[in-house]
This record gives C-alpha cells, sequence and structure tokens, in this order.
C-alpha cells in the first residue's frame, strides 16, 4: 500500500482539512460494532422498492438505455416531476429549462450551494437540521448562520428571521428550510410559511426548500415554499424518502431558469448525468406509483405514534413531528449528561443506537434523534431498553 509523500503531504484545499466526517454517520459506525445493538439510528426506510418501479429500472437495462442522458435527466422524468410537482402542489416548471434531475437531494443541495456561495457569504441555517448543510456551506467558503428555533418548537418564526436578516445585513445570500423536518419531524402550515415569505419578499435572498419528506406527512397536506414565493425559491425533492429508493440516488432541482440556467453548469461538470436504470425508475414512480408512499405513511404513523407515547411516559419531552420519521425528544436536564455522553452510555450500557442532538447543530445539543425507520420490533426492543436505562439514571440520582 502507497504511504503519501512528504513531498505532496501539504498540499491540500485549506476549507476541507478542518471539517469533520458526517456526525450522523460517524457515530453510528462508532457504535455499530457493539454485540446485540439495536440501531434506531439512520434515516434509511425500512421498505423495499415497489415492484413495478424495480421492473422499470430493469426494462431500461434490458432495453440497453446504457448511454449518457441529457445532464439534466432524460426527459420523460423531468415531465414526470413537473405533472407531479403541479398535480400535488400547484406549483408549475417548465420541465426543459425549470427542472434538473440530480445524485440524489444530497447532490441538489450541495450544487445549488455552489451556485449560490461566493467566498465569506452568508447562509441562514435553522437548526436543529440535517448537518450536511453546514459542511457543505463551510466546504464552499461560507458562513452557516445557525439560528436556534429550539424554544419555537423547532421553526424559525417571521420575528427571529427579520431580527438574523438585520443583524447580517447583506451578507446573507440564502436561507435553508427543511420540511418535514430531519430531525424534529417538524411541518410548517401555509399560513407559516406565508408569514415567512413576507419577510423574505423583495430581499435579496434564495429560500433553499429542501422537501425530500413532503410525502410523509401525517394528517396534513403538505404545502411547498415554491408555491407561496416561487421567484425565489430552489425546491429540492427526490424519490429516496416517498419510495424507499435512497440506494437509486435520484433527486432533483426545480426553480426559476435563470437558476437551473446555472446551476446545471455546476452539475454537469460534477457528475454529467444521473444512471439510466435510476431515471426510469423514477419515472415510473412519479408516473404510477403515486399511491405508494400511502402504506408507508400509515406504518410510519403507528411507529410514531407508539413511541411518542411511550417516551411521555418515561419523561422525555418530545414535540410530536407531523412528517418524516423521527422524534427528537430532549434529555432530562436532572441527567447532566450531554447529548454525546447519553448517546455513547445507552449505547453501550443498554443497547440501543440513537444520534445525539449535537450532530444537528448547536441547537440540537441536549436532544437525541429516534428513527422509526425500522421494524416495531426493534422499535419496542429499543424502547425497552432506554426504560431500563432511564430507571438507571434515576435511581442514580434519587
Amino acid at each position: 500500500m502507497p504511504e503519501l509523500s512528504k513531498s505532496v503531504a501539504n498540499i491540500e484545499n485549506k476549507l476541507v482539512k478542518p471539517i469533520g466526517d458526517d456526525k450522523i454517520l460517524m457515530f453510528n459506525s462508532d457504535i455499530a460494532g457493539i454485540p446485540g445493538i439495536v440501531k434506531l439510528t439512520l434515516g434509511e426506510p425500512d421498505f423495499n422498492v415497489p415492484e413495478h418501479v424495480k421492473d422499470a429500472a430493469i426494462k431500461s437495462i434490458e432495453e440497453n438505455n446504457s448511454h449518457y442522458t441529457p445532464q439534466k435527466g432524460i426527459p420523460g422524468l423531468r415531465k414526470a416531476i413537473s405533472n407531479y410537482l403541479s398535480t400535488d402542489y400547484g406549483v408549475k416548471y417548465d420541465p426543459d429549462t425549470e427542472v434538473i434531475v440530480t445524485i440524489g437531494a444530497t447532490e441538489a443541495i450541495y450544487t445549488s450551494l455552489y451556485t449560490i456561495i461566493n467566498p465569506g457569504d452568508k447562509i441562514i441555517v435553522p437548526t436543529p437540521t440535517f448537518s450536511i448543510y453546514m459542511d457543505d456551506i463551510e466546504i464552499l467558503g461560507g458562513q452557516a448562520v445557525e439560528v436556534d428555533t429550539s424554544k419555537d418548537d423547532f421553526k424559525i418564526t417571521p420575528e427571529k428571521l427579520t431580527q438574523v436578516l438585520e443583524n447580517e445585513g447583506k451578507g446573507a445570500k440564502a436561507m435553508i428550510i427543511n420540511y418535514p423536518g430531519n430531525p424534529t419531524g417538524v411541518v410548517y402550515s401555509k399560513d407559516e410559511l406565508e408569514a415567512l415569505a413576507n419577510v423574505i419578499r423583495d430581499k435579496e435572498l434564495y429560500v433553499i426548500s429542501d422537501e425530500i419528506y413532503s410525502q410523509l406527512v401525517y394528517g396534513q397536506k403538505h404545502v411547498s415554499f415554491a408555491s407561496i414565493l416561487p421567484g425565489q425559491t430552489i425546491l429540492i425533492n427526490g424519490l429516496s424518502k416517498s419510495h424507499a429508493m435512497t440506494g437509486y440516488r435520484i433527486g432533483y432541482i426545480a426553480a426559476p431558469k435563470g437558476f437551473v440556467d446555472e446551476v446545471a453548469k455546476v452539475h454537469s461538470f460534477t457528475v454529467t448525468c444521473p444512471s439510466n436504470p435510476a431515471q426510469f425508475a423514477a419515472q415510473e414512480a412519479l408516473e404510477n406509483g403515486l399511491d405508494d408512499p400511502i402504506e408507508m405513511r400509515k406504518v410510519y404513523q403507528k411507529r410514531r405514534d407508539y413511541i411518542v407515547a411511550e417516551l411521555n411516559k418515561l419523561g422525555y419531552e418530545t414535540v410530536e413531528p407531523d412528517g418524516a420519521f423521527y422524534v427528537f425528544p430532549k434529555i432530562p436536564a436532572k441527567f447532566g449528561l450531554s447529548s454525546d455522553t447519553f448517546c455513547r452510555r445507552l449505547a453501550k450500557e443498554a443497547l440501543v443506537g440513537v444520534v445525539p442532538g449535537d450532530a444537528f447543530g448547536d441547537a440540537g445539543e441536549g436532544y437525541f434523534r429516534i428513527s422509526y425507520a425500522t421494524s416495531m420490533d426493534d422499535i419496542k426492543e429499543g424502547i425497552s431498553r432506554l426504560a431500563k436505562f432511564t430507571d438507571s439514571l434515576l435511581e442514580k440520582i434519587n
């Protein structure tokens, strides 16, 4: 195995070096080897891809669709995305000029930020939230302005946004909003989104709206930010969560043509184009599989209801999630444990894997995330073990 030569050891991008590994994946890796552990860590749907969607991928291979596709994605998929967004969320995008297919929502986030950020630019990020936003901003030379939402039911308010914009001035170029939220599961109502839009409208500010969990909303209709402020919204979505297609890596950006023209350059230089089988599978999912998430959503809701009820019995304060498949309970202050310490002890002493809240920004400290994208048997066993661990902590206090 080659050893890195001393002559090149100091050649590096100075913005990359300080960034650590993804905290969620790193923590999951740290505890994965513990024998007998019940893992409630990753946001990976435990369902299989619907059969008709898999068949479309297979058919694509059999028909020798093995060459480069248009860089923005195959026309049929872009049209399916456009039709889906129009039918479900009332937002109109031209499939030829205002939609681009990406390698998952992850690439959509990165390329969108790359298109916006100049060195020193600020991006407003309400936290706790998906940690990749902060890392992407940093690696691109920007500055993430974290906004603590923990005292506002994990939602950024118009008042707080106004205050942040006043403090940051013209340095802020965009705000990232993620809902249903990871790790909190919070959902914004139409009134709440309109109130935020009234603050943003006519300001030199994009809204990057990550709505990857939009098909997993319980008891209400998802409202897209793009339906309220289309001219300033970069809408990000994909098929990973709605159709359990995480490994297919299909996401997309929908935005005004002026932005898509620019982000398409970054996309083409970075990945060229998505794979054929995955795109044809995604097209099938959007054309003939819009009901596929319904049963998944029912199962997730039952799991959510069980977990929230049990956490309440155990004394963990929890904002009930209205979407996604996470709960984000608060660690009782009387335990005197940081989120990382609590979660590492829970893993080692009780054999339950969850994610420390500080992996989702500074505002996540004092919380932990449970993913219920796993079987009810594992969830029940995990909660049972959490109960015994909680009792052991209480006994030491008393």
